[in-house]
């Protein structure tokens, strides 16, 4: 196999069909169809599922394609890498980010980029911390934010800040503005899912505090737990930045922990198997910045600074 080979390879993994292949790559249909056929002989095993509805890769496919992806994208960095040696950081840089953290930070991130280094372009994409994760160890992205310490082997982590969580109540609910945790086990819960990080926190604190909740709804979009709650079915538990608005709205109550309150830390984290371009490094440097600039001045809303001391005991 070659490197061409992997690239149309990868192109018909990607659109699902041999023709949104070839004018992805402009290259004829049987063309591609003969480099998959080799491919296969070569291999001594299907690549691909042929279907009237279009095709799908069988699991050496899948296989195939992750690893394709990983090493055309590391080619691409190296390519990038050389040509801006002795110049301007340059390049194409790939960001993974938690949705609720990429719409407080893509914009003054890509802002900041642009303004100082103008031939670094960021393609940022956003999931879910878990989904995020899986692309940093997939090679998809160069730098990941994560919302859990990752342990995998080759995966370096700093922490980047700490996140308030705060308790969310229907409009018009009355009482002190602090609460127990406690009271999470005597009231309707709506929740994330059970596969979803912030659920898997949350427990685990609860947890740790002997506390045993039951969600009377699970639903992973924030934004519909959030119009649940402002309806009345239950409560919940948000990063407060998530909820400042609505709640300055008042369409939401908002409930601080008790001290020490709850909290989850943010990593920035990149694969050390795949050594960091120039360009990747100066933007992990400016959205560190960034991150701390918009903790002081309260745009990142219930967000805090990492302290020294904080951060070796974490470690």
């Amino acid at each position: 196999m070659d490197l061409r080979q992997l690239r149309y390879f990868l192109a018909i993994v990607e659109e699902g069909s041999f023709t949104r292949a070839a004018q992805r790559v402009n290259v004829a249909q049987p063309a591609l169809s003969l480099h998959v056929r080799n491919m296969e002989e070569a291999l001594g095993t299907p690549l691909l599922l042929r279907a009237p509805q279009g095709v799908t890769a069988t699991d050496a496919g899948e296989l195939l394609a992750r690893r394709a992806r990983s090493l055309l994208m590391d080619l691409e960095r190296t390519e990038e890498e050389v040509r801006s040696l002795g110049r301007e950081p340059m390049g194409t840089v790939r960001l993974g980010l938690p949705g609720t953290i990429s719409g407080i930070l893509s914009v003054p991130l890509i802002a900041r980029c642009r303004d100082r280094y103008p031939k670094i372009k960021i393609v940022i994409a956003e999931a879910m911390s878990g989904f995020v994760r899986e692309w940093l160890l997939d090679g998809g992205v160069d730098l990941a934010v994560l919302y859990a310490e990752p342990r995998e082997t080759g995966v370096r982590s700093e922490p980047l800040l700490d996140e308030e969580l705060v308790m969310l109540a229907p409009p018009g609910e009355t009482g002190a503005q602090q609460t127990a945790l406690g009271r999470l086990a005597d009231i309707p819960l709506i929740l994330p899912s059970g596969a979803h990080g912030l659920r898997a926190m949350i427990e685990d604190k609860l947890r740790s505090e002997g506390i045993s909740v039951a969600p009377e709804i699970e639903v992973d979009s924030y934004g519909n737990i959030k119009r649940l709650v402002e309806q009345g079915y239950g409560c919940s538990v948000l990063p407060f930045h998530a909820v400042a608005r609505e709640a300055a709205d008042g369409r939401l109550v908002v409930r601080h922990f008790d001290p020490p309150g709850l909290w989850r830390r943010t990593y920035l984290a990149h694969a050390t198997a795949r050594p960091l371009t120039r360009a990747a490094s100066v933007v992990s440097d400016i959205l560190t910045t960034v991150a701390g600039e918009l903790i002081s001045e309260g745009t990142w809303a219930g967000a805090r600074p990492i302290m020294a001391d904080a951060a070796e005991r974490q470690s």
